[in-house]
């Protein structure tokens, strides 16, 4: 299943994706809430994709993240790889829409960052996780997102609340899918003004989907549709107004956005 969350003449709603004659296009539609309906969703005319105001396709309880999960990018910035993973948040106030537009907060920060991360959409309430339970009937889908940081604050403050913390400093999108599978490997890649700044595969995890959830779960519960940020590659660098940063994950699409 491929699905979206999208602008319509009665308020945000979820959009079923198909694929028809090499396009994308919605063929139902399901009420707004924290994930899509399959069972309530109706037919409609089908929509191309491409035509519709799309929105965040989550409304998270809350919003994890995974710090240094690639090695390269651990040693980058000239950290230990971690020996457990290290989790952070983001408030559900930072997300953002694929099309719209990352603030600068340049009053406070002079170094932003784009960090490009493969992203997992929680599907159903998830708590003290076992050691050998399979985790992926917990997961309802994958998506891009970015971790926009404030680089220089993240240094300064040494916690992260206000790095990553700013408005629009989570984009996440264009679409979920169950389709792919990040055990086997998909390429997370992001570009800045089309050029290729970060592309790795979720193959060199040091912490692997499993173990992550299973971590997360020892501590709090995981609801619907909540998500995890699973970690950034090497190669992530300075934003500035004008950019247009453009985070792609192998399977699902590209989440693209200005600055200013």
């Amino acid at each position: 299943m491929r699905y979206c969350r999208f602008s319509t003449t009665d308020g945000p709603g979820y959009g079923l994706i198909e694929t028809a004659n090499g396009a994308d296009q919605i063929n139902r539609i399901a009420p707004d809430g924290p994930l899509p309906d399959v069972a309530r969703a109706e037919k409609c005319a089908p929509v191309p994709l491409n035509s519709v105001s799309l929105l965040a396709p989550v409304r998270p309880s809350k919003i994890l993240c995974v710090g240094r999960n690639y090695a390269d990018h651990a040693k980058e910035l000239g950290n230990e790889v971690p020996a457990e993973p290290l989790l952070f948040f983001k408030p559900p106030s930072s997300l953002l829409a694929h099309r719209a537009t990352i603030a600068l907060p340049s009053s406070l920060s002079q170094r932003v960052e784009y960090e490009g991360e493969l992203t997992i959409v929680i599907g159903r309430t998830c708590r003290n996780v076992r050691q050998n339970e399979d985790v992926r009937p917990y997961i309802f889908g994958y998506t891009c997102a970015n971790d926009v940081t404030a680089r220089d604050l993240q240094k300064k403050d040494g916690q992260w609340w206000r790095a990553k913390g700013f408005d629009t400093f989570c984009p996440v999108g264009p679409i979920v899918t169950d389709q792919i599978d990040p055990w086997a490997g998909v390429q997370v890649e992001t570009r800045v003004n089309g050029a290729l700044k970060q592309s790795g595969s979720t193959r060199i995890f040091i912490f692997p989907l499993d173990l992550i959830i299973r971590h997360i779960s020892q501590v709090m519960t995981l609801l619907p549709g909540d998500i995890v940020l699973t970690g950034t590659p090497a190669g992530v660098g300075p934003l500035a107004a004008g950019d247009e940063v453009a985070v792609t994950v192998e399977g699902i699409g590209t989440l693209s956005n200005l600055v200013k």
